[in-house]
């Protein structure tokens, strides 16, 4: 019996290369609906992978489709998809109701003007419709691009970092509507560099490091990769010596190496070292002056993915 699935956005081992700089490298992935996270530090290759499914890049090897169809040189897809692309400006002179009609207007619906309504409602700018975008605030225009990429309706929605310059408010906003939509059944691939942002909207997640996938699957199975991984951590205390002999007998602990600028601690399970050094140094009576890890960046993070 074959599956009648079909991918709401699918890369089929896409690359992309400028040159010889490769953005993209061999990535396959098949989403259906649901909330899914490209989560990434900058320049790992989120927005190249962003701009194929919205048929805005060719892919240099490989095949990319949404809906089924090939996205490169297919005008037909942007009826169902809405794009929110991080560094488009908007068109300051044109009022909100004005660029979201307009919007409408380019995708033929029978009435632009209750559209763009509904969509400025949706993002919550229902009240500053007629003000020049020009003099928005970065999240207003942020929402107001949502709101252009929302007019349609559209089953797929491909946002690259969504919630720049949104305040708290603002993003927890966006999030419910984001969810709601998942929960009605589109398919919404968003990126970010922000890990909190992933966790608080994604079902699942996919990795980016260097153009690669690093991982792909549920959010907190990754999160557990990335928060359970071996690291280092750097301290400084009263007696270094001391404080190294209390620590090592523990499982959490790989390994010591006393240096002149203190202790550098190579540990495997991040959550139980944090219960015991507190412990373990006031058992041994030393006192802490400093703890630092010396490895938790998110690319040094996403670079473990890589090597698993």
């Amino acid at each position: 019996m074959t599956s009648s699935f079909v991918p709401g956005v699918e890369l089929d081992h896409a690359s992309r290369w400028y040159g010889n700089v490769v953005a993209v490298n061999d990535i396959s992935f098949a989403l259906g609906p649901g909330v899914t996270g490209l989560l990434g530090p900058n320049g790992a290759g989120k927005t190249t992978i962003l701009h194929m499914a919205a048929g805005l890049l060719a892919p240099s090897s490989g095949t990319v489709k949404v809906g089924g169809a090939p996205a490169w040189r297919n005008p037909a897809i942007y009826r169902r998809l809405g794009l929110v692309p991080e560094r488009e400006a908007v068109p300051a002179p044109l009022t909100g109701r004005q660029y979201i009609e307009f919007n409408a207007r380019l995708h033929r619906l029978p009435d632009p003007r209750a559209a763009a309504v509904r969509a400025l409602a949706m993002v919550d700018l229902a009240g500053a419709a007629d003000r020049a975008i020009g003099t928005y605030s970065k999240g207003m225009q942020q929402r107001v691009k949502i709101a252009g990429a929302l007019v349609h309706d559209p089953p797929i929605l491909l946002l690259d970092e969504p919630f720049n310059g949104m305040d708290p408010r603002q993003r927890l906003h966006m999030i419910d509507l984001l969810r709601s939509m998942a929960a009605e059944g589109r398919v919404i691939l968003f990126s970010s560099h922000i890990l909190e942002e992933v966790e608080r909207l994604a079902d699942s997640i996919l990795v980016i490091f260097a153009g690669r996938l690093a991982a792909s699957g549920d959010f907190r199975e990754i999160r557990r990769l990335m928060i359970d991984r071996p690291r280092t951590v750097s301290i400084r205390s009263a007696d270094d010596r001391k404080l190294a002999s209390a620590l090592l007998p523990d499982p959490s602990v790989s390994g010591v190496d006393l240096q002149p600028s203190g202790l550098i601690v190579r540990i495997s399970d991040g959550d139980r070292f944090a219960r015991l050094l507190p412990g373990a140094a006031r058992a041994a009576g030393v006192s802490l002056h400093e703890v630092l890890p010396t490895d938790d960046s998110l690319e040094r993070v996403f670079a473990y993915l890589v090597s698993r």
